[in-house]
């Protein structure tokens, strides 16, 4: 079985491409989706986190996300921190997801695939690109923020030129073409790489 991982910038629209592939019938470990299930339900981690970010980290036991953003968003070293903390649990997490998929591959979806240095983990990566503007009005629309908080969140991800030439793959969501055909031959592409190894 191969293991993709499948990353992109704030806005990029990874998370709906990896939603093609699920229709598809690969399965998808969504990252973010599964780091906070983990800050919900992982007693150490959660733990961690009130010893470093405060018993406001959690409220009436549930996570307690804007207190964390309001930390963390515009405090590189605080951000560090926090991702210190949560992606060994995380990645720890994901290989054993990974371990137990019975398909000719399966994808992890992570916006951090680089900046957490798991590039090694996998047989191939695929790289989601769009322009800035629409990666923002993306954002924006989605996460009720303003335009600097996205650039904000932008700022502190890896640079996308660097990205795209350390991809083995690079889709690009500009919306400008239709980009399920292209996603349906790679996943033939994929599996015929998968099933010669």
């Amino acid at each position: 079985m191969l293991s993709i991982g499948l990353t992109g910038g704030i806005g990029s629209g990874k998370s709906t491409i990896a939603r093609v592939f699920e229709i598809l019938g690969v399965p998808v470990y969504y990252a973010d989706k599964r780091a906070r299930w983990l800050m919900e339900n992982n007693p150490d981690l959660r733990e961690s986190l009130i010893k470093h970010f405060g018993v406001a980290t959690y409220q009436e036991e549930s996570l307690n996300r804007k207190h964390l953003a309001n930390l963390v968003f515009n405090n590189p070293d605080n951000l560090k921190l926090l991702n210190s903390i949560v992606h060994p649990f995380s990645i720890r997490d994901s290989k054993e997801w990974m371990k137990a998929q019975q398909t000719d591959y399966a994808i992890k979806e992570a916006a951090l695939i680089y900046e957490s240095g798991t590039q090694a983990d996998f047989d191939l990566i695929i790289g989601v690109f769009a322009p800035k503007p629409l990666r923002i009005k993306r954002t924006m629309q989605r996460d009720k923020i303003t335009r600097e908080q996205v650039i904000e969140r932008m700022d502190n991800q890896l640079d996308p030129d660097i990205a795209r030439k350390l991809c083995n793959i690079v889709i690009d969501n500009d919306e400008a073409k239709l980009i399920t055909p292209k996603l349906v031959a790679l996943h033939n592409q994929i599996i015929q790489k998968a099933q010669k190894t």
